[in-house]
């Protein structure tokens, strides 16, 4: 007995593995040997690459939900959801029609990507993360467990994000209609690096191999090459010559 719902619009590749009680919706894609576990969910239209793994009670291409007061109003339509050639999407995942991901990238048990998030190669999403919509987030970076992406960021390539960092767009803090006018997310600019428990406020900028170090509450833009640390962050020193990015 089949336990999976597989459209008859749906479009297969050779040598699929699909676990049990899995939905595979209408004009889906998905390409060669690809293994999908159980009770997955593919929501209408998304494309999956070849050699792509998505685990357990995963959802990709999840339309958004909206509140009443929402800041963001519904699109007509997003674009279908894009997984590239050899991703691996592990448990618990939602990814949401919209998205971009790129080859190689790993999303890691129980994280979180919204609509309209690009994602470049060989990246890691940890646990438990969240990438907020509308975000772009570039190759080679670390993102690791819990980090909190806000809307509107932008994250370069080889940035490494520690545990437990919280980024911010909204200055002030839900109150006054003046602020719908000034959300702004954070920018990492290449080799950009945030320590655990960092705290970084809507609209600061840490520029190339700059560094927050772990717990700082960044309230300025961050040098290049330069580390900040404490609560408001200041800098500390320069960034170690055999540790910047053209030296790795």
């Amino acid at each position: 007995m089949n336990m999976n719902y597989i459209s008859d619009k749906a479009h297969l590749g050779n040598d699929i593995k699909i676990g049990r009680f899995s939905i595979v919706e209408d004009n889906v894609v998905i390409g060669d040997n690809c293994l999908i576990g159980n009770n997955v969910v593919i929501h209408e239209g998304s494309i999956i690459g070849d050699n792509v793994r998505i685990d357990d009670n995963t959802v990709i291409g999840k339309l958004p939900m909206r509140s009443v007061n929402s800041i963001f109003k519904d699109e007509d339509k997003l674009a279908p959801c894009k997984i590239s050639n050899e991703c691996l999407i592990g448990a618990g995942v939602i990814v949401y029609a919209g998205c971009g991901i790129g080859e190689k990238t790993l999303i890691a048990d129980l994280a979180v990507v919204r609509e309209n998030v690009t994602i470049g190669q060989r990246t890691i999403i940890g646990k438990g993360a969240t990438i907020e919509n509308f975000c772009k987030v570039g190759s080679n970076c670390k993102i690791q467990t819990n980090v909190y992406v806000t809307a509107y960021s932008e994250i370069e390539d080889y940035v490494f994000i520690a545990p437990c960092v919280v980024t911010s767009n909204d200055n002030y803090a839900a109150r006054s209609k003046e602020r719908f006018k000034h959300f702004k997310g954070v920018t990492v600019k290449k080799g950009g690096r945030i320590g655990a428990g960092s705290v970084i406020l809507p609209g600061k900028v840490i520029n190339e191999d700059g560094f927050a170090a772990a717990g700082s509450v960044v309230t300025k833009d961050v040098e290049s090459a330069k580390i900040v640390a404490g609560n408001p962050a200041k800098c500390f020193r320069d960034v170690p010559e055999e540790q910047l990015l053209k030296n790795q």
